[in-house]
């Protein structure tokens, strides 16, 4: 179905188009209808973090921030699904128009700024939902803490968090927050991925259960700064990272209609520059710790390109906008074609 009625989101403005599908989405699984919006998709599990997900692709940090949709979009096939990024407190994130959609590249540019209604509206809407699967959920600062004291935002965030997730990605990455990209620096880096792994020990020891820690991390890095990220997580026993955010990079598309908006770039001009990230992280880590790729995934075969690179899992956000929720079928039997079991 989803052919027939893109054309009618493409006339909207693109984060119009964004609530209006979600809320359709929510309407048909609560109508028991979720079956029109996808097919059913075969297992194909693997153990990623110490974690079983029925198949490796997920959804990105990014599609739903408060979590308002799990069950809806639970009901698509996923195999994981990622909430956030959250805050600690609410905030309204940067002025409209603040998302742009160009079809010619296949690519969205957008600059939420991390809005969303805080961590514990996140929260209980998680309580909410009769999803019982793979949940992450995606942290993040608040734009008004000053960079130096961001690793408080993040241990809040952590210890609201962490008995409700599956596993808990720590979001230095996004180019919407001002100086946000700095953390992913040596000194600053290290002291916020120590806090986080103290503070993870005592969570771990209080509530009886590890929840696993992944890092997000940009595309637009240099080779030493990957080897040295890379470096770090394993030097603080970080479970995973995730490669990659959006991009700040315009040269595929700095021509376009609305090419040249601030904000991160994803969608296909961002396929080659995560595919290349993650095959850096693969090798510098040395199958040390799991690499979930994610970043220009718009069909099975970037799916099976980005495994074929290394990476664990997969996940998906701006392939939906131009593919539909046909998009998740697709990777998993690319996947599974590629690497059978």
């Amino acid at each position: 179905m989803y052919p027939l009625i893109r054309p009618l989101l493409f006339a909207l403005d693109a984060e119009r188009a964004h609530h209006l599908t979600l809320e359709s989405l929510r309407f048909a699984e609560a109508c028991g209808l979720a079956g029109l919006c996808s097919r059913r998709i075969a297992a194909l599990p693997v153990k990623v973090m110490g974690i079983e997900f029925p198949n490796p692709v997920g959804l990105a940090a990014g599609l739903d921030k408060n979590g308002d949709y799990i069950d809806a979009l639970a009901a698509l096939g996923f195999g994981f699904l990622e909430i956030g990024t959250v805050t600690p407190r609410p905030q309204p994130g940067n002025p409209r128009p603040r998302m742009f959609r160009l079809p010619a590249a296949r690519a969205v540019i957008n600059r939420m700024g991390f809005n969303n209604h805080g961590v514990d509206a996140l929260l209980a809407n998680v309580r909410r939902a009769r999803f019982r699967g793979v949940l992450g959920i995606n942290i993040g600062k608040n734009f008004d803490t000053p960079i130096e004291r961001a690793a408080e935002d993040y241990l809040a965030c952590l210890r609201k968090v962490y008995e409700h997730a599956s596993y808990v990605t720590v979001n230095i990455s996004s180019p919407n927050t001002r100086n946000l990209r700095q953390l992913q620096q040596g000194d600053e880096l290290g002291h916020l991925l120590s806090a986080l792994r103290d503070e993870r020990e005592r969570l771990a020891d209080r509530h009886g259960r590890r929840v696993p820690l992944a890092l997000k991390i940009a595309p637009d890095l240099e080779a030493d700064q990957v080897s040295a990220i890379a470096e770090l997580l394993l030097v603080h026993h970080i479970d995973a990272v995730i490669a990659t955010n959006t991009t700040t990079a315009r040269d595929a598309v700095a021509e376009l209609p609305h090419g040249r908006e601030a904000g991160g770039l994803s969608g296909a001009p961002l396929t080659a520059q995560a595919q290349n990230i993650t095959a850096q992280l693969v090798a510098a880590l040395g199958g040390a710790l799991p690499v979930i790729g994610v970043g220009g995934i718009m069909c099975g075969a970037d799916a099976a390109a980005r495994m074929g690179a290394g990476a664990s899992l997969v996940q998906l956000y701006t392939g939906l906008v131009y593919a539909g929720p046909a998009l998740v079928g697709d990777c998993v039997e690319a996947m599974r074609r590629a690497h059978p079991c």
